[in-house]
């Protein structure tokens, strides 16, 4: 998945959670490259523009995470939750994302595949 299509835009600032070293480190790159900044971790204390959350199956209660990459989100951003495809080691099942989104006020707009082994899913506050 080309870092565009996340819908980051050039001087947006991306915080990323979850990265351990099995995440993608070529679309990492492609991220920092098309924003023009690193992504930054979770201890930024500052507004960022979108999060990318990586996660896995057994990483522990996934509604928490989500509650918690909103922390310093900016009115409007999104979330991009990347977790491993279907067939892969820790693979969390849709239901579960949507299930833990709706719990965390957040609504599934998109899913797709971002890389090989990343599956990508947007998530967007949900309209009131």
């Amino acid at each position: 998945m080309d870092a565009g299509k996340l819908g980051f835009g050039p001087d947006t600032v991306i915080q990323e959670l979850g990265w351990d070293e099995d995440v993608d480190e070529e679309l990492r790159v492609d991220v920092e490259r098309h924003t023009g900044n690193n992504l930054v971790d979770g201890d930024i204390g500052d507004d960022v523009d979108g999060v990318i959350l990586w996660w896995r199956d057994g990483d522990g209660d996934l509604t928490d995470a989500l509650v918690d990459s909103l922390t310093d989100l900016v009115d409007g951003g999104s979330v991009w939750l990347l977790t491993p495809k279907v067939g892969r080691d820790n693979y969390v099942p849709g239901a579960d994302v949507v299930e833990a989104a709706e719990v965390a006020g957040l609504s599934v707009t998109t899913t797709s595949s971002a890389t090989a082994d990343w599956a990508a899913t947007r998530l967007t506050a949900q309209k009131r």
